[in-house]
């Protein structure tokens, strides 16, 4: 399928210092900020090993991802690909899927906008401001791309710098004890409360469901760096970049938290980011860092949003979504698509309205399996892609996916045991039940679609 001019003058603004920080914005948010508490209160200073093991399915992902990319960049990145690969549904679910991700993914992050503003207002209800973000947000997306582009770069370059002064700082009060009246604060927190796996095997695979769910985002960068003017150079480096500054992140930063705080003393109120600082006593810092974590949560949001709007308006160009999204306003951005995925995120209001203390699991819940479902096709139609391949074809790959086919095959089998964990975790069994009526829902459309349609089916 031909990507036409008008898509072409979608992605002109953006250059490669966008791409990178909006993959790096989707993928650092929520899960790390705010998520991050209830992953340690499952597996304790063990949970560096569930995102080790994580990281690593989610770097055999993205060079599945990666490999068809650079033979084939097209505009609607892996959407396409499962048209071409796995055929005309797929590519449909696929598509929706992903539009259906990141708004429910959009839902946990203005969430916690209401979170870190209650840091400093409590008063404020969690509604009016996942309302007051709603709509800021979504009039920044209606602007031109190119001024969403410089949005999104320092939103999250604010956090990345934060994060890096926070491992650095973080190292300074273990190492050196600054910050702590020159007493080196040491790492012994990493096993002085119950052990290094303090709940055992079972809490490690228990926080595998929230784990993968932080990793949400990192796909985007193949959707962006789909157009790139030099993909054999700039896919990979993207890829392999990313991937492996949101490992270090994560780890190292919560590595980092819990030799600073006992790890069964983190809550949930708020960021565990806000509650180290605070603790440790550097004036004005908790406040610092949650401007940051409302920072990285809004970057997280502003990217989403941007996804879903332009998710839309390609499964509009394809025929496999309303041709009424296929347009552009003044500012050649998929205003239609925007104010759509916008009208949608008004549940997470309501949510936030009637179940204030329960609705980031909740949420959580149904955007990991939504993710996990864009991860399995990426898997399985590089799979197919392969396949169709001569061996000389094969030889000729220039980003070839490492170990292929064990890897790929080892990637879907930890993809569906992370499914059925999330039946042994309450609150996570609600995406059990959204996931079959979605697909439901999906289908139904799809054969309406058809059957209205029958002129078009050609094009």
């Amino acid at each position: 399928m031909g990507i036409n001019h008008k898509d072409e003058n979608l992605q002109r603004g953006l250059n490669n210092r966008h791409i990178q920080l909006i993959a790096l914005g989707g993928a650092i948010g929520v899960g790390l900020f705010y998520g991050s508490s209830a992953t340690i209160q499952m597996a304790g200073p063990s949970i560096l090993l569930s995102y080790l093991v994580g990281g690593l399915v989610i770097f055999t992902i993205m060079r599945a991802l990666g490999e068809m990319a650079v033979d084939e960049p097209v505009s609607g990145s892996f959407s396409s690909y499962a048209n071409r690969y796995l055929g005309p549904f797929a590519g449909y679910l696929t598509g929706w899927t992903y539009w259906f991700m990141w708004v429910v993914v959009g839902m946990a992050e203005i969430t916690v906008v209401g979170v870190y503003v209650n840091y400093w207002f409590p008063d404020i209800p969690q509604w009016l401001t996942a309302l007051a973000t709603l709509l800021v947000i979504t009039m920044i997306n209606l602007t031109s791309v190119k001024a969403f582009g410089e949005f999104e770069f320092w939103f999250a370059m604010i956090k990345v710098i934060a994060i890096i002064g926070m491992i650095v700082v973080g190292l300074g009060m273990i190492l050196l004890g600054i910050g702590n009246q020159g007493q080196p604060i040491g790492f012994s927190n990493l096993w002085a409360h119950g052990g290094f796996m303090p709940n055992g095997l079972q809490g490690i695979l228990m926080s595998l469901v929230l784990v993968m769910f932080s990793f949400g985002g990192v796909e985007l960068v193949g959707i962006t760096a789909g157009e790139a003017k030099n993909p054999r150079k700039s896919i990979p480096t993207a890829i392999n970049n990313v991937v492996w500054r949101i490992l270090i992140f994560y780890i190292a930063a919560l590595g980092i938290m819990m030799s600073l705080y006992p790890w069964n003393e983190v809550g949930t109120n708020g960021s565990p980011f806000v509650l180290i600082f605070d603790k440790v006593g550097i004036p004005g810092a908790a406040h610092i860092i949650n401007f940051v974590v409302l920072t990285a949560a809004l970057s997280a949001f502003n990217s989403g949003l941007f996804s879903t709007g332009r998710m839309l308006y390609n499964l509009s160009l394809q025929n496999n979504g309303p041709h009424y999204f296929g347009k552009l306003n003044k500012h050649l951005t998929p205003k239609r698509g925007i104010l759509f995925s916008s009208s949608i995120l008004l549940v997470a209001v309501f949510l936030n309205y009637i179940v204030p203390e329960k609705v980031f699991m909740y949420i959580s819940s149904v955007a990991t399996v939504a993710v996990i479902t864009s991860w399995t096709i990426i898997l399985i139609t590089q799979i197919k892609f392969r396949q169709s391949k001569t061996k000389e074809e094969v030889r000729k790959l220039a980003f070839k996916m490492p170990l292929y086919p064990v890897s790929s095959y080892l990637a879907l089998i930890f993809l569906a045991f992370v499914v059925v964990l999330m039946a042994f975790i309450e609150e996570m069994r609600v995406a059990l039940i959204v996931a079959p009526i979605w697909f439901l829902v999906l289908y139904v459309g799809y054969r309406l679609k058809k059957t209205d349609s029958p002129k078009n089916s050609n094009k």
